[in-house]
């Protein structure tokens, strides 16, 4: 599949709003190594080639192993990680899945909401929302996938 066009150079004006709204997501005070869990979890759900490979190599940049990036797909069997990680996942699943099942279950609310205060919870869904914004833009557009350099390697 050859890239259709390239969206950043297409509408600078757009792209500089997405820009802007993931860089207000890493003021917010989210753990870092949360946000690149949920932004890959939602890349493979949604199967965005493009940011699978930026957030997984910024993941590792970070220090994330690469044990926890294999079982991402699994991760609820997967016992390495924490109830708020855990929280966090099943919450990004529901929302980016919600096109699909027009809502979003209790049993992940109850567990989100039990982990993050509530300005977390609305801070992780911008997170999840921006990340889905992402992907369709990458996916539609056919974003060829090259060899991202992390910003974040030592």
């Amino acid at each position: 599949m050859s890239q259709r066009l390239a969206y950043q150079t297409a509408s600078p004006e757009a792209f500089k709003a997405m820009l802007h709204l993931e860089q207000q997501i890493h003021h917010l005070g989210l753990e870092e190594s949360l946000l690149e869990l949920v932004k890959s979890r939602a890349s493979q759900i949604n199967g965005c080639a493009w940011c699978l490979e930026m957030h997984t190599k910024d993941a590792r940049a970070q220090g994330e192993t690469e044990q926890r990036l294999y079982l991402l797909p699994a991760w609820r069997d997967a016992h390495c990680y924490t109830p708020r990680e855990r929280a966090a996942l099943a919450w990004t699943e529901e929302v980016t899945r919600v096109a699909n099942t027009q809502e979003v279950a209790d049993a992940a609310w109850e567990d989100a909401h039990r982990q993050f205060s509530d300005k977390e919870l609305v801070d992780l869904t911008l997170a999840i929302i921006a990340i889905n914004g992402w992907n369709r833009f990458n996916i539609a557009f056919r974003t060829t996938v090259k060899d991202y350099l992390s910003s974040h390697s030592r």
